[in-house]
Formats: C-alpha cells, sequence, structure tokens
C-alpha cells in the first residue's frame, strides 16, 4: 500500500509530465524550471563547488529503456564535465546483474551531504541553442555542490558511447559467477530476437509508437538466411530464437535446422544468452540493443533504428527486407575464427 508522501508524488509527476508534453515546443517551456530562472539571475557564479550529473531509469518502463535512460546520465555527465551520481533501477536484481551502483557515489548518499537537487529541463542534444542553455544552468551553480537531474527520458540516441564503461561493469559484476548458459561451444551459436508482446496488440490499435518496432518473421527469416549463407565457419550452427507466445507462431524458421525457440525463457536469462551469443540478431528493441551493446560477438541489427550503431567491423547493418554486406560477414568470422 502507497504512502501519503508516495501517492503525491506520483500525482505532481503526472502533472508535471503533462505540462512538458503541452509546452516542450514552445518559448515557454525552459521557464518552467526553477534552474532556468537561476541561471538568469546568477550567470556569473563561482568556481568552487562540486556537481554532478544524474538520470533517472523510468521505473514504468521496460528494463531496456531504464537502461538507456541510466547510459544518457553516465554519457551527460561525461559531456558536461560533471561527475556521474547514480540512480537506482526499479530492480535490484538488474542492478546486480549490470554492476551498476558499485564504485558510484549515489544521489541519495549525496543528498544526505547536503548536495542540492537541481532539475534540468529536456534538451535535444543535437540543437546548440538547447545545450547552451544547460550549460549556462550548470555554470550558474558553479559555487555550489549540487546534483543535475535530468529530466525524465532525457534522450541520448548514440548509446555506443559509453559502451566499454558498460561492458567493464558488466563483466566484472559477482553476477557473473555460477550463471549457467545452454550454449554449446562446440557449436556456433546464433541468437535471435524477435520483438513480440506488446507491439502485437500495437499492430490492432494502430498505436505509432508500437506500429514503428513492427518487423514481420519474413524479415527476421531473410536475415537468418543471409547469415548461415554467409558464415564460413568450421562448426555446426545452432539457432536460439528469444520472443513471447507459441512455436506456432514462427512456423516461418522450421527451415531451419537446430532451432531452439526459447519462449518460456525469463527475462534476465534471455538477456544474458543474447549478451553471450556469437552472433545476436537484434531487432528494433531496447531489449536486443542493449545485449549489443554488451556483446563481444557478431550483431546483425535493423539500419533503421532510432539509436545509433558503432563504426566497428562486428557491428553489420541489414536494410528492411534483410539484406546486408555478406563480405563483411565472411570477413569477421573468418578473423574471430583465427
Amino acid at each position: 500500500m502507497y504512502s501519503l508522501k508516495t501517492f503525491w508524488r506520483k500525482v505532481r509527476n503526472k502533472i508535471s509530465q503533462k505540462l512538458i508534453r503541452m509546452t516542450r515546443n514552445s518559448a515557454i517551456y525552459p521557464l518552467l524550471y526553477r534552474s532556468w530562472w537561476h541561471s538568469r539571475l546568477h550567470s556569473s557564479a563561482g568556481t568552487n563547488g562540486t556537481a554532478y550529473f544524474a538520470a533517472r531509469p523510468n521505473p514504468g518502463a521496460g528494463i531496456g529503456h531504464q537502461m538507456a535512460n541510466w547510459i544518457a546520465g553516465l554519457w551527460f555527465a561525461k559531456q558536461f564535465g560533471l561527475g556521474f551520481a547514480h540512480l537506482p533501477f526499479s530492480s535490484d536484481k538488474w542492478e546486480d546483474f549490470f554492476g551498476f551502483g558499485r564504485g558510484e557515489v549515489s544521489v541519495e548518499e549525496l543528498a544526505s551531504r547536503g548536495y542540492r537537487i537541481v532539475r534540468l529541463p529536456l534538451f535535444n542534444e543535437n540543437n546548440a541553442e538547447e545545450v547552451a542553455r544547460v550549460r549556462d544552468i550548470i555554470r550558474s551553480y558553479g559555487d555550489k555542490n549540487v546534483v543535475f537531474l535530468a529530466e525524465q527520458d532525457q534522450f541520448y540516441a548514440d548509446q555506443f558511447g559509453v559502451m566499454e564503461e558498460l561492458k567493464q561493469k558488466f563483466y566484472a559484476a559477482p553476477a557473473r559467477r555460477g550463471e549457467h548458459l545452454l550454449y554449446d561451444e562446440a557449436y556456433f551459436n546464433i541468437a535471435i530476437h524477435v520483438r513480440r508482446g506488446d507491439i502485437v496488440a500495437g499492430q490492432a490499435n494502430k498505436n505509432p509508437n508500437l506500429l514503428m518496432r513492427w518487423q514481420s518473421n519474413d524479415y527476421f527469416a531473410k536475415v537468418l538466411t543471409n547469415v548461415i549463407e554467409n558464415l564460413l565457419t568450421e562448426k555446426p550452427v545452432r539457432i536460439y530464437l528469444f520472443s513471447q507466445g507459441k512455436p506456432e507462431d514462427f512456423a516461418d524458421f522450421n527451415q531451419f535446422e537446430n532451432v531452439h525457440f526459447c519462449l518460456e525463457m525469463g527475462a534476465m536469462d534471455s538477456f544474458l544468452h543474447m549478451v553471450y551469443a556469437d552472433l545476436l540478431i537484434t531487432s528494433k528493441s531496447s531489449f536486443s540493443y542493449k545485449p549489443a551493446l554488451l556483446s563481444n560477438g557478431i550483431k546483425v541489427c535493423p539500419d533503421n533504428f532510432w539509436h545509433g550503431y558503432p563504426n566497428s567491423e562486428d557491428w553489420i547493418l541489414a536494410d528492411d527486407n534483410g539484406k546486408f554486406d555478406g563480405g563483411r560477414l565472411r570477413e569477421v568470422v573468418g578473423e574471430k575464427q583465427c
């Protein structure tokens, strides 16, 4: 049962989010924030304070979305030359799984030490005027100890900018001890994530946010066919399909040998298997994009996606028809086998 304090916080958040949606693209939007007014009145503050940046993982969102929020916090802390302050996920199990929070100062700890929490307005990272506005705000608190808190769901497109930091945390996490995988090292293990669940309902009610995430079974079957045709490996191939539904929903994959449908596997185990696959075929979903960021294997990803991809040989982009550079795949597989 929620406390009265929690109830009013939820009410305030709903009102705040509604105001943001109504005003985000108008000139009055930054005026909603005390921090903007502060920057107008204290443009020449000193520099003897200490500042951190944090972004709250959206507690009502999926784990891929929450991870995107946390990554944005780490990235923008670096861009603004600030320390990074940790805010926890909605689940301690996922925190431990990723190794997040270890070796990081928390917002809660900083607040207990007298640091002031300062909310920042949303900004477009590619809009110089909006970024300059944030820098002005940060500069105006230069003589104070503060934690700058990004507005909920502050967007950062190229999430691979902190990929190495994510890998270091993930592979060093105590959670790696004792984990069990279905994979056999004698095989070349291919993982496919076919996003279903919420986006299936989105096709019926024509939700535009979910429609843009839809990819048919045919798309994944074509990508998989191209992968197998260009996979110059001496190992036999095993295919693991991660999704929701029943095996009969994926009849398109019966044409392939050694397919294992992982439809009842939990989210954490599915995520783990995608990370450790020799080759991962992602969908238009944060839930497979994030394992790709942690993976040391080969990634084949849809080129039409809202997050960016690193310019690296082991990241291969497929068009909407499932076509990609097969020569590049042959070359990468050859290098990894040497």
